[in-house]
């Protein structure tokens, strides 16, 4: 330990830390009913207790934690990877016009989010930029994506605390869009036509592409070939994606312009993935990808929650509510008003709708858990299955960098 009661722990000692977090919130998930019903990750669990712990030390002597960022930066840039590398182009084209329709719709809401929260953060005296942190970055991005670009605004734009800040508005939107998709769907049920029988749709959520990495607990084999394979393939892309951002911090720096290196690593991934399957006709591992994405992102966030400063955010508590609080509203008239009206009108645009809800303030898994607890109750939604997996593992991320990466480009934000 060091002056100023600050641990410092080298890439060892931070991996042996985050391993601990991860299993301390695997524990408590399978034995508190009321986490696995919200869908909280183990990563989160675990490491909010940490970061509560630490907080609690810091007040009292001023401890706190350092961690090796590099190994950090490692997983979250595979992490971005996986993403990119489980978009197949050729398999999404099975989604159709619907698929189209609600990926525009998730583009335009992402768009509104931000444009809500910047608006907000603005009136009640917090930098402008904030309001991104409580809009797509985490309720449509989830946890993942906010440690990312908590880091970016925090070195760059010089907003303290934006990690902390990112997680506790990730934890949540989990939690808010666990609550509201259900009585939404329930609420438009009432203007459709609900199909006979209550058949379960939990086998149709197996109708669409495949497994992916937002069902982590899905067992996969994988072999040590495959996993050589897999990891030059994310070796690739994390080189792809350190080459393309020094270009881009070379020529261009005297841009606004700014794409942050995780973003180039998704990027890359959906390069790599799609040249090798239309030209060179490889087929990709994707269960590998899969069970590599997952414990990348896992890793990664014990790691950003252990080192978390939520003494840095204490003083937001109010705003906080008050912006999260009005983008929870803006999720219901959107799901109500635009989701179910584009989508059809019909029983599976009410599936649709709580599904929306899931991931607009959430994760693809709380919305599908709300798909489920619609359908097992009124019956199955085969498109609704298709089209929510789909948009949540392969669109709504890629977008959503896309929107972030331009919004914090314009030039009147320094």
């Amino acid at each position: 330990m060091s002056d100023g009661f600050v641990v410092v722990l080298n890439s060892y000692y931070t991996l042996i830390a985050a391993t601990v977090v991860l299993l301390v919130g695997r524990i408590l998930v399978q034995r508190i009913a009321v986490l696995t019903k919200f869908n909280i990750p183990e990563p989160v669990v675990g490491g909010l207790i940490a970061a509560v712990l630490v907080l609690a030390l810091h007040q009292f002597n001023g401890f706190s934690i350092q961690i090796e960022k590099g190994l950090q930066d490692g997983f979250m840039l595979m992490f971005f990877a996986s993403i990119g590398l489980s978009a197949d182009f050729k398999r999404l084209r099975a989604g159709g016009v619907p698929l189209v329709l609600f990926t525009s719709i998730v583009a335009g809401f992402i768009v509104v989010q931000n444009l809500v929260g910047i608006s907000l953060a603005s009136l009640l005296g917090l930098k402008p930029l904030t309001g991104l942190i409580t809009g797509s970055i985490t309720l449509v991005g989830g946890h993942g994506t906010a440690a990312g670009w908590g880091q970016i605004f925090e070195t760059d734009f010089g907003i303290e605390g934006a990690v902390a800040l990112g997680m506790a508005c990730a934890t949540f939107g989990l939690v808010c869009g666990g609550l509201i998709g259900g009585p939404v769907a329930r609420r438009l049920m009432k203007k459709v036509k609900v199909p006979a029988g209550t058949e379960n749709a939990v086998h149709a959520a197996e109708a669409g592409p495949r497994i992916t990495f937002e069902q982590p607990q899905h067992k996969r084999l994988i072999t040590a070939d495959s996993a050589i394979e897999t990891l030059a393939l994310f070796a690739v892309c994390l080189a792809s994606a350190s080459y393309l951002s020094s270009f881009m911090a070379e020529h261009f720096s005297d841009s606004n312009f700014v794409i942050p290196t995780f973003v180039w690593a998704l990027a890359s991934g959906v390069v790599v993935r799609n040249l090798l399957s239309a030209v060179f006709k490889v087929s990709i591992f994707d269960r590998c990808v899969d069970v590599f994405g997952n414990v990348s992102l896992s890793l990664f966030l014990a790691m950003a929650l252990l080192s978390l400063e939520l003494w840095m955010i204490k003083d937001l508590a109010v705003p906080l509510l008050v912006i999260l609080s009005v983008q929870a509203v803006l999720l219901v008239l959107f799901a109500i008003f635009v989701v179910f009206r584009v989508m059809g009108k019909d029983y599976d645009a009410a599936v649709l709708a709580g599904g929306f809800c899931g991931f607009g303030m959430g994760a693809t898994p709380t919305a599908v858990a709300n798909m489920q607890a619609v359908t097992d109750r009124y019956g199955p939604s085969h498109k609704a299955f298709l089209i929510v997996p789909m948009v949540g593992a392969f669109f709504v991320d890629i977008i959503n960098a896309t929107v972030l990466s331009a919004i914090t480009s314009l030039p009147f934000w320094n």
